[in-house]
Order: structure tokens, then C-alpha cells, then sequence
């Protein structure tokens, strides 16, 4: 099952400070063609803000667009994790702490 968030919300600074939560979970990212990162924290907004610094600074031709996630118990993330890049088939998948 995909996240159960259900529409990503908007890879931006401000979209990431308005939507994604400040706990455990799990996370993805994405643009109009793939998934492009599947990822777990102990804190989803941070580990988002983390990735978009390094996707501005890094020119990556993979732009993502997009962000979906779930929150998680710290126990459970990695599990759901796993079960997403299997599923979503990310070009990547790293955790975040």
C-alpha cells in the first residue's frame, strides 16, 4: 500500500514547514516520472529540510517535486520503510536520523 497520506504536498521550503510533521515516520519523494527517495526519521520535517539543502546544492538531475509520508513509531519506520522501496521501487533509499 502507498503512503497513506494519499496526494503529495509540494517539495519546497515553505510546503515542508506547513505539512510534513515534526516526529518519527517515514517519508518519499518524488517528481512526475518516479519515486526518487524513500527515507525513515526520527524527525520527518528535518530530514525533509536536510534533503532539500542537498538537493539545491548538489544541481541532481533528479528534481523532485513532491513529498508523501506517514508518521511511525521509531520501532515500526524501518519496517514500513522497507516494505515502500520495495512496493515504490525508489532510485534510492537511505535513512536520516
Amino acid at each position: 500500500m502507498p503512503f497513506e497520506q494519499g496526494a503529495p504536498s509540494s517539495f519546497t521550503a515553505v510546503s515542508i514547514q506547513n505539512n510534513a510533521p515534526d516526529s518519527s515516520g517515514v517519508y518519499g519523494l518524488s517528481n512526475s516520472r518516479e519515486w526518487i527517495f524513500i527515507g525513515e526519521s526520527n524527525n520527518i520535517r528535518v530530514a525533509l529540510m536536510e534533503y532539500l539543502r542537498d538537493v539545491n546544492s548538489s544541481g541532481t538531475a533528479r528534481r523532485p517535486t513532491g513529498f508523501s509520508y506517514e508518521t511511525a513509531s521509531p520501532g515500526k519506520r524501518v519496517a514500513r520503510k522497507n516494505e515502500l522501496v520495495r512496493e515504490l521501487t525508489p532510485a534510492e533509499a537511505i535513512s536520516r536520523s
